[in-house]
């Protein structure tokens, strides 16, 4: 389920792993950007800050999301490191993070993290069954996180411009 995991690094204390996506808003996101470029897999690292903004490694190519994210699977889980998981649970089933939703009509993420919450609990080891990347500590993933998770996709430092037309125009 998704749980930050305690990292060492010069930028953050933890990240999320494995939150799972709504098919369909993996899907969107895809079709979105499947004709946009990109020159990185991973936008968790390896980007040139030279200038002090984040640019293109040295030598790397430009290239249609399309061809980096042939799926949309790939896109969702290797963009950010597998912080995301493609699922193939709906939209409003309860047990996939919704990326756009009428907040006039409620958020729907909070069942998500009410649901994996009673989930970690309820399992005898107090946790869920995914293996994190390393041995490190893990805890479970407070409500607000997911709920505020939509809003910190859109305010992400931009990269490339102009994808999509649902709040993706920073990717």
């Amino acid at each position: 389920g998704p749980v930050p995991l305690q990292v060492d690094s010069s930028w953050r204390r933890e990240r999320i792993l494995h939150v799972p996506l709504c098919k369909e808003d993996c899907e969107e996101w895809w079709e979105d950007c499947k004709d946009f470029v990109t020159c990185k897999q991973d936008w968790h690292k390896g980007w040139n800050w030279a200038t002090g903004t984040n640019r293109c490694p040295w030598g790397s190519m430009c290239r249609p999301f399309s061809e980096v994210f042939p799926q949309p699977r790939d896109l969702c889980e290797k963009i950010w490191s597998h912080s995301y998981k493609y699922t193939t649970e709906r939209r409003g089933s309860g047990r996939c993070i919704q990326m756009w939703f009428d907040p006039a009509l409620g958020n729907p993420n909070v069942a998500v993290a009410k649901y994996y919450a009673w989930r970690k609990r309820s399992s005898p080891a107090g946790v869920e069954s995914v293996v994190p990347e390393s041995d490190q500590a893990l805890c479970a993933l407070p409500w607000s996180v997911l709920v505020l998770l939509p809003l910190a996709l859109v305010l992400l430092p931009e990269v490339t411009r102009g994808c999509g037309s649902r709040g993706w125009g920073s990717l």
